[in-house]
């Protein structure tokens, strides 16, 4: 059995914590992009998937994800409930650290990419129907994919395709979902007739440096050490999520005229999904072309969903973490160097164009299963109990239709 080694468990502890943060961060990055009659209920979204998610995680997530491996597909049930999930080291997974963090920190990723879903639909679904869809989706999408592409055993793990911290498993997956959401339950009322502008975009800033801080724990994390690669994922993190701001911000300003405070923010974020997937296998160089691909991609991405396809994504969740997680796998592809990562390959750059086909086939899996489970989900859940809420509830606003409660009291 191998010890546990000090450093590397109290850096992977401080990144549990750090990912954890990222969650209540969305929320107010969320929270300022929708109306003031809709924030409360924007937040909720987030707050309540931080103590669901939690409980499903360890119940039957976890196992389902990381138990032993059942064709490549699922994971046993080795761990329901937690059973056999202790202090010591998994002989495989995390193998300094205690596999107990390795389940909280796993359990901190599990909570966010089913909270990233919530911005496509804000403003208009019945919280019911949200709650049933977050454990359902949890546990036949995300537990799925994360056994296919990070357990032992995985079909894509086996295949060779690489995610350091979630670019399929969490970006990609949580993106298309967004989209399949929002095409079924429709556009808001008044989409394309009225001004649905932010309320508050010092909120969603705030959000953005919450977000962009926990990060760090996402990818620097990931290593599970306190080492050499760790600090690797932390630079390229900076850098990847500095150059999508900047080039977000300059093509806003030459599209409209003026340095967007707006776009700064989620140029970030696209710049940060983009080098999620990569950040373990990437150099510095390379981070900044990541970086630069996701701003200006993301950025031409939510003008053709909004105005070329007609589908109310209400805060973009797939323009930015779909195409974002999209072009970041990819990028893998093209820039992972084995010199950074022995356990990773080379990509097209370095001669191994074989590796970009690998990464292209974990998106187009991840794509078509997430869409179709998505769809299906959505459809029971609308049959069971309704999907949205109905006309006046969503024009009085969901803070006090479905919540009782309004945020500002002015």
């Amino acid at each position: 059995m191998p010890e546990i080694n000090t450093g590397d468990t109290a850096w992977v502890l401080a990144s549990m914590a750090l990912v954890m943060l990222m969650t209540p961060g969305l929320g107010f990055f969320y929270g300022g992009l929708v109306r003031k009659k809709n924030v409360l209920s924007t937040i909720m979204h987030s707050f309540f998937i931080l103590c669901l998610i939690s409980i499903v995680w360890a119940l039957w997530g976890f196992t389902l994800a990381f138990g032993e491996d059942r064709g490549g597909i699922i994971g046993g049930f080795d761990y329901l409930g937690l059973k056999n999930v202790g202090g010591e080291p998994h002989s495989i997974y995390g193998v300094t650290i205690p596999f107990a963090l390795f389940m909280l920190f796993q359990m901190m990723f599990a909570i966010i990419t089913a909270a990233l879903i919530t911005g496509a639909f804000a403003e208009r679904k019945r919280f019911k129907a949200f709650a049933l869809f977050a454990i359902l989706w949890s546990t036949f999408v995300y537990s799925p994919i994360a056994h296919w592409v990070w357990a032992a055993g995985g079909w894509l793990a086996d295949f060779g395709a690489l995610d350091f911290a979630g670019g399929t498993v969490v970006h990609i997956a949580s993106g298309v979902s967004a989209l399949v959401a929002a095409k079924l339950l429709g556009k808001r009322v008044g989409f394309g007739q009225e001004k649905m502008d932010p309320h508050d975009v010092t909120m969603t800033v705030l959000g953005a440096g919450l977000l962009w801080f926990g990060w760090y724990g996402f990818n620097a994390g990931s290593a599970l050490g306190a080492n050499g690669l760790a600090a690797n994922a932390a630079v390229v993190t900076t850098l990847a999520a500095a150059m999508g701001a900047l080039t977000w911000m300059t093509v806003s300003w030459w599209r409209h005229g003026h340095p967007s405070v707006l776009g700064v923010a989620v140029g970030a974020i696209a710049g940060l999904v983009g080098i999620t997937p990569a950040a373990g296998f990437v150099s510095p160089a390379s981070s900044i072309a990541i970086g630069f691909g996701a701003g200006l991609i993301c950025f031409f991405a939510v003008d053709l969903l909004k105005e070329g396809a007609g589908i109310d994504d209400a805060l973009d969740v797939f323009a930015v973490h779909g195409v974002g997680g999209i072009w970041g796998a990819i990028a893998t592809g093209i820039f992972a160097k084995q010199s950074i990562n022995g356990i990773g390959a080379d990509g097209l750059l370095y001669g191994n164009a074989g590796q970009l086909w690998k990464q292209i086939v974990a998106v187009g899996a991840t794509i078509l299963y997430a869409a179709i489970a998505s769809f299906v989900i959505l459809k029971v859940i609308d049959l069971l109990i309704g999907l949205r809420v109905n006309e006046n509830e969503e024009v009085l606003g969901l803070d006090s239709s479905q919540h009782g409660e309004v945020a500002y009291q002015l």
